[in-house]
């Protein structure tokens, strides 16, 4: 209204021309009132058709927006019933798990729509605005030059062309994205059932690890539990035994086993693994035991059990480091250095090294023993192969001899050893 207004301000403060004398004549109210009068009505109508077929299309867009909602709570209704379909079928354990997964993923996706509510909701606002300036620019136009009113409507429908497409294209993109999100969160749900149905071995043994991780740690608080990362060279777990006032009393290194079949390869890399940790005990939970052990032993310095009893086992052997360092405390300052080379000599890292150098010694031993069979074997080949030639070479001359007779001289080395020759004294 402020420009139909301004524009009948500027038409009352124009001036023509008289066709006659060339004088100026003013257009003031009296002469420009019924034109004023019918291009105000023209406008009214024009802003009221406006008004009503935004009205409509606002209307229309509201009704989209309802059956997206309803389509929206649909799919999530479907969603929530094929997850929960899903997560009976899968184990207690993976169940929590696949519960949580699944609420994140819901989250995202309730998100995700959100998102793109938002994004219809800002296209669907600046379609309204640009529709607000399309009609600004139209009424402007046509209040200034009519003679533009096929060139604005032109640009008004290709800005409402383009205002269309816009609003397609972000619908289409929002519909892509959603089924894009679904079929991912579908995939993704199936990976977690196939692995839930597996139950893999290594999987079962990292739960162990991690239950065997949880337990020392709330049984003794005071102690440094850490994990060994995986790829690296050592045993699953390293417990340093820690008294409550935070001295050091000595390490036990922890190996997992979760297999049907003992390995007795196990024992010497856990050693091995804890002459590197410089480990005081190290200990192997298997569900399979080696034959004759029932529950726990003492297998070659390496202690075997069953991972239930590994809290009794730790408890047992964390109070024997404790006593060991309260006594190696209460001896310091008093001992001499033939104490301290008896304590070394009865420690564990003494007995460590001698039993790496008799290991290396056995090992070193079985191979010479092998080389030695063997080569008493080729000897024993050779020295018959040696006995045939001979044999051969023998009765080959002595076929010579029979033949030529004297001509063929005796060879000493064939003859058999005699009396010692006669000197010519008699008795």
């Amino acid at each position: 209204m402020r420009n139909f207004a301004g524009a009948v301000q500027a038409m009352t403060d124009t001036t023509i021309s008289c066709p006659h004398c060339g004088g100026p004549i003013r257009l003031d109210e009296t002469l420009a009132g019924p034109m004023v009068e019918r291009m105000r009505a023209a406008f009214e109508k024009r802003l009221a058709d406006g008004e009503q077929a935004l009205q409509a299309r606002e209307q229309a867009l509201a009704r989209e927006k309802i059956a997206l909602a309803a389509a929206q709570a649909e799919l999530d209704e479907q969603l929530r019933a094929r997850l929960a379909a899903e997560r009976e079928a899968i184990t207690r354990a993976e169940a929590e798990k696949a519960r949580a997964a699944t609420a994140d993923e819901l989250a995202s996706l309730n998100a995700r729509m959100a998102e793109l509510t938002g994004k219809l909701a800002e296209a669907q606002a600046a379609q309204a605005e640009a529709l607000r300036r399309e009609r600004a620019l139209e009424d402007r136009e046509r209040e200034l030059a009519l003679t533009v009113e096929k060139q604005v409507a032109e640009r008004a429908e290709t800005i409402r062309q383009k205002a269309q497409a816009e609003a397609a294209e972000a619908e289409r993109l929002k519909v892509a994205e959603r089924e894009k999100v679904i079929g991912d969160l579908k995939r993704q749900l199936e990976e977690m059932k196939r692995k839930a149905e597996q139950g893999s071995q290594q999987l079962q043994g990292e739960v162990l690890e991690l239950s065997l991780e949880a337990a020392l740690q709330a049984r003794f608080p005071h102690d440094r539990i850490e994990p060994v990362g995986k790829g690296v060279s050592g045993a699953d777990l390293m417990q340093t035994v820690l008294t409550p006032a935070g001295a050091a009393c000595g390490t036990i290194l922890w190996e997992v086993k979760r297999t049907k079949v003992w390995q007795a390869a196990w024992l010497p890399k856990l050693r091995e693994d804890q002459r590197a940790a410089g480990a005081a005990v190290a200990v192997i939970l298997s569900d399979t035991l080696p034959s004759g052990v029932t529950t726990f032993d003492l297998i070659d310095g390496i202690w075997v059990a069953h991972p239930r009893l590994a809290e009794p086992l730790a408890l047992i052997l964390r109070q024997s480091l404790v006593e060991v360092q309260a006594t190696r405390i209460a001896q310091e300052g008093q001992a001499t250095k033939t104490e301290m080379v008896y304590a070394y000599l009865t420690g564990p890292r003494f007995r460590q090294r001698i039993e790496a150098v008799i290991e290396r010694y056995s090992e070193m031993k079985a191979d010479l023993d092998r080389e030695r069979t063997a080569m008493r074997r080729l000897w024993d080949r050779r020295e018959t192969q040696i006995g045939i030639v001979t044999q051969t070479l023998a009765g080959l001359y002595g076929d010579l001899q029979g033949i030529a007779g004297a001509a063929v001289p005796d060879l000493p080395s064939l003859e058999l050893p005699g009396p010692a020759p006669d000197d010519g004294a008699s008795g």
